[in-house]
């Protein structure tokens, strides 16, 4: 297939790009990248993410929209994979943007990663690669969301989690959490502290498996000088 300056002598004659719209099934492709593309920014909206539902929607459909252009654009004879070569090296920078560096720690990785399976199965869309799309996208759903229940459960990998106790002696809270820290073998770092009336509350982040999360809860709640201990997901957690 190749492009002639002819095409373009008429700019008011759609009849050439519908006949590609046609032979190539782009409306179909594009339609899919968009449906497969909102079902991981589903899952993501649903954990909170930045990259949700539209971010990858749009990330899926201008993949497979590079992918058709790519193709068109070379011709019978030129380099058809040109264009959509350059996806990678895009969504390498996009990918970048959610990466966090703080607290002592990375965040972002997972949702980077997802960023650019996303837009690996919007090529796929674009190239006609139908099933190859769809068992993608089944694949990173199983992926970000039961392995990551295993991961817990398992206490393969730690995860944050924002504590805060409630009492009225912040010096007497703060000696009970760091005794049942240590008693944990954790470290006690980045704490917060603001008082509402005659109530006093401390909040700090963990990192840790399950079974630690759960030893240090049942060693803050016998802790007399905490009234109560709250336990709320880290905004950063990946």
């Amino acid at each position: 297939m190749s492009i002639s300056l002819a095409h373009f002598s008429q700019p008011y004659n759609f009849d050439w790009l519908q006949q590609q719209v046609i032979a190539n099934g782009a409306i179909g492709r594009l339609l899919l990248a968009c449906v497969l593309g909102a079902m991981v920014g589903l899952d993501r909206e649903v954990h909170r993410k930045a990259a949700g539902v539209r971010t990858n929607l749009l990330i899926c459909m201008g993949s497979a929209l590079f992918t058709l252009l790519s193709a068109v654009l070379a011709g019978e004879n030129g380099p058809k994979g040109q264009v959509a070569s350059n996806i990678v090296q895009g969504i390498g920078f996009l990918g970048a943007g959610v990466i966090l560096h703080n607290r002592s720690r990375i965040s972002g990785l997972t949702s980077a990663a997802s960023i650019w399976v996303v837009a690996s199965i919007g090529m796929a869309a674009g190239a006609g690669l139908y099933a190859t799309a769809a068992v993608g996208t089944v694949i990173a759903i199983v992926s970000l969301e039961i392995v990551g229940i295993l991961e817990r459960r398992g206490n393969l990998k730690g995860f944050p989690l924002v504590y805060e106790a409630r009492g009225s002696n912040e010096t007497l809270m703060l000696t009970s959490i760091l005794d049942a820290m240590d008693r944990c073998g954790e470290r006690l770092t980045d704490v917060g502290r603001d008082a509402i009336g005659d109530l006093q509350r401390i909040n700090f982040v963990l990192t840790a498996t399950s079974k630690k999360h759960a030893q240090l809860q049942s060693r803050l709640k016998t802790e007399t000088a905490i009234d109560s201990i709250h336990t709320f997901r880290d905004p950063e957690e990946d």
